[in-house]
């Protein structure tokens, strides 16, 4: 019987390849292993308690938000808080970030920012949703309390970046810059096994997934492209396949394994993009850079944009390295006739 390797066991065994090897990355790791599985919980139990459906308000990015949203978005922040390895937090669910001033904290090394709950709009259906998390190391000093310019930094500057997706069952994905590795909740034991080691994204894939019904809004290129998969070509495969899910994390997920493109480019009606950098884009990017993919805005690499606000929205093309390449040569083709 092979051994059973645990989230935390993992870690441990990991700690000398991160270059901040002290422990307060270890255990905030596995304050956020612990808070999805109080998520994973409720999730489970949506439909039995009155968790399910809008709350009734909206948060600052102008969406509805959902019951669970709030629910998961208050048990990471008291993960974060409780664990005193953060000194702030930003999250796409409040409208400025927030620092930790209580003792246990503000030595804290490090920021996170993060989604409590991507994919709101699928809850009350019982599609994949998912938890996105981004950590940082602070630039203000310790002991003080934390500042904006902690929080803006660039995405090539994390120093872990990851995913928990809820589905069929439950998985928690993580890089700390070594590689991609991710664990599947084992409910018997209420523990996270390693169940996918070393995760390395196809080059290529015969997965396209975006929101096809906002096509007429998008670049020409964002069309050439979409043409370009539905042709027939039996020397690449093509057609693709288009798979959308309307979750990122799931729809993320699903491409890194299999291999895929995932497009949630600018439009007419969102000239900045939809998706928001530093909770979304960034952390999703890292770990597609380190399981061998890419991830741009359509005109740079996702991890050297310089952020300038909190709530930042940007296009975003990540996935398998051969499609994303592709999409961009389709994009830089229409500027060029255009131009």
């Amino acid at each position: 019987m092979s051994k059973i390797t645990t989230l935390n066991d993992f870690v441990l065994e990991r700690q000398k390849d991160f270059a901040y090897a002290t422990g307060e990355l270890t255990n905030l790791l596995s304050d956020i292993a612990v808070a999805s599985k109080i998520v994973n919980r409720d999730v489970n139990r949506a439909g039995l308690v009155d968790i399910l459906g809008a709350k009734g308000e909206t948060n600052i990015q102008g969406e509805e938000q959902q019951k669970l949203d709030v629910i998961a978005d208050e048990a990471f922040i008291r993960a974060f808080k409780s664990g005193g390895e953060v000194c702030g937090i930003a999250s796409e669910e409040n409208d400025d970030f927030v620092a930790f001033e209580d003792e246990n904290s503000i030595n804290g090394k490090y920021v996170v920012l993060f989604d409590p709950l991507d994919g709101s709009s699928n809850i009350d259906v019982n599609v994949s949703i998912g938890t996105i998390f981004s950590i940082y190391r602070r630039i203000s000093e310790p002991g003080t309390p934390a500042v904006l310019e902690d929080f803006l930094q660039k995405g090539a500057d994390q120093v872990a970046a990851g995913y928990v997706l809820f589905g069929s069952s439950t998985m928690l994905v993580y890089s700390t810059g070594n590689g991609v590795n991710g664990f599947t909740l084992d409910p018997s034991i209420g523990e996270f096994c390693l169940s996918h080691p070393n995760i390395k994204s196809p080059d290529t894939g015969r997965i396209y997934s975006i929101n096809e019904g906002n096509l007429d809004r998008c670049d020409p290129g964002v069309k050439e492209y979409v043409q370009y998969c539905r042709e027939d070509d039996a020397a690449t495969g093509r057609p693709y396949s288009g798979r959308y899910i309307g979750s990122l994390v799931a729809d993320f997920h699903r491409n890194l394994l299999k291999g895929g493109v995932y497009i949630y480019p600018t439009t007419n009606n969102w000239p900045e993009g939809r998706l928001r950098l530093l909770y979304e884009c960034n952390p999703l990017a890292f770990i597609a850079e380190q399981a061998g993919g890419l991830s741009t805005d359509g005109h740079q690499r996702t991890l050297d944009i310089v952020p300038t606000e909190l709530h930042q929205r940007c296009g975003y093309y990540a996935g398998s390295k051969d499609m994303v390449e592709k999409s961009m040569s389709c994009l830089k083709h229409k500027e060029a006739k255009i131009n």
